[in-house]
C-alpha cells in the first residue's frame, strides 16, 4: 500500500524519502568512519555505537529503496521471494537495534556504577561476544517469524496494509488462530520486548541511584551527560514503536498505520546520528579531525 494515492504527491514523497535515505546513510557512515579512524574512540561505547550505525543503515535500506522504486515505476507489487527476504532482513535489523540499545545501557551501567572495573569487565572479548549474541538472537527471531508466515498457504494476490512487508501485517493474513503460533508470538514478545526494556530500566535505575550519591550538581550533570544521547535514542526508538502499535490498535485506518510506521522505520535511523553527533563532544572532535585529515592531506 502506498502512503498516498494522490498523483501530485508522488514526486514530493519520492524526493522526501530519497533525501531522508541519503541523510541516514551519510550520517551513519560518518559515525562509523569517525569511530574507526580515531584511536580516542576505540572504546566499548563507541564500538557499540558504530555497530548501531551499521544496523540503522541496513534497517532503512530494507524498506526505503523498494518504496522509492514503487513510487517511480507506479507499481506496488512485490514477489513472494522478495517479500520473505524483506521480512527476514527487517526482523534481523529491528531486533539488532533492540539488542544493541540494551547492550549499550549495560555498558553505561558498568561505566558509571563500576568505573574502576570498567576496562576489565568491558574487555574486547565481551564486547564482541555481546554483539555476536545480539546478532544470533535477531536471526532466531527473524527465522521464527518466517516459519509462522510460511504456514500461511493463501499467499498470492494479497494486499499488505503497509509500504513494506511488515511481519506483523503478514501474520494478520492468517485465517487460523493457531494456538502454537500464539505461544510463539508471546514468547518472542517476552524475549525481544519485555527483557530488553527491563534490562534498560534496571540499568538506568542503578545509574540514577549512583548519580544521586554524587555531592556536586556539576558532577551529577557530567556523569549523566554520558548517558544523554543513549537515553534520547532509546526513548525515540521505543516511543515510536509503541506509538505505531497503539495507533494501529486505536485507529482501524490502514493508511494511518502505514504513515505511523514511517516514524520508526525511517525517521528513527535518520535522527540517531544527529543525536549522537550533536550531544557528544568526542564525536564532534573526531568528525573535525576526520574532516581536516581528508581536506588537508
Amino acid at each position: 500500500m502506498s502512503l498516498s494515492e494522490d498523483p501530485d504527491l508522488q514526486p514530493i514523497l519520492f524526493g522526501l524519502f530519497l533525501s531522508m535515505y541519503l541523510v541516514t546513510v551519510l550520517g551513519n557512515l560518518l559515525i562509523i568512519l569517525a569511530v574507526s579512524s580515531d584511536s580516542h574512540l576505540h572504546t566499548p561505547m563507541y564500538f557499540f555505537l558504530s555497530n548501531l550505525s551499521f544496523v540503522d543503515m541496513g534497517f532503512i535500506s530494507t524498506t526505503v529503496p523498494k518504496m522509492l522504486m514503487n513510487i517511480q515505476t507506479h507499481n506496488r507489487v512485490i514477489s513472494y521471494t522478495g517479500c520473505l527476504t524483506q521480512t527476514s532482513l527487517f526482523g534481523i535489523f529491528v531486533c539488532m537495534d533492540d539488542m544493541l540499545l540494551t547492550v549499550m545501557a549495560y555498558d553505561r551501567f558498568v561505566a558509571i556504577c563500576h568505573p574502576l572495573h570498567y576496562t576489565v569487565i568491558m574487555n574486547p572479548r565481551l564486547c564482541g561476544f555481546l554483539t555476536l549474541v545480539s546478532f544470533l538472537l535477531s536471526l532466531l527471531d527473524s527465522q521464527l517469524h518466517n516459519l509462522m508466515i510460511l504456514q500461511i498457504t493463501s499467499f498470492k494476490d494479497v494486499k499488505i496494509s503497509s509500504f513494506f512487508c511488515d511481519p506483523s501485517q503478514l501474520l494478520n493474513l492468517s485465517c487460523s488462530d493457531n494456538f502454537s503460533d500464539n505461544i510463539v508470538k508471546y514468547f518472542l514478545a517476552a524475549i525481544y520486548g519485555l527483557f530488553p526494556i527491563s534490562g534498560i530500566f534496571f540499568s538506568y535505575y542503578k545509574i540514577i541511584a549512583s548519580i544521586l550519591r554524587i555531592p556536586s550538581s556539576g558532577g551529577k550533570y557530567k556523569v549523566f551527560s554520558t548517558c544523554g544521547s543513549h537515553l534520547a535514542v532509546v526513548c525515540l526508538f521505543y516511543g515510536t514503536v509503541v506509538g505505531v502499535y497503539l495507533s494501529s490498535a486505536v485507529s482501524h485506518s490502514p493508511r494511518k498505520g502505514a504513515v505511523a510506521s514511517v516514524m520508526y522505520t525511517v525517521v528513527t535511523p535518520m535522527l540517531n546520528p544527529f543525536i549522537y553527533s550533536l550531544r557528544n563532544r568526542d564525536i564532534k572532535n573526531a568528525l573535525r579531525r576526520l574532516h581536516s585529515r581528508i581536506f588537508h592531506s
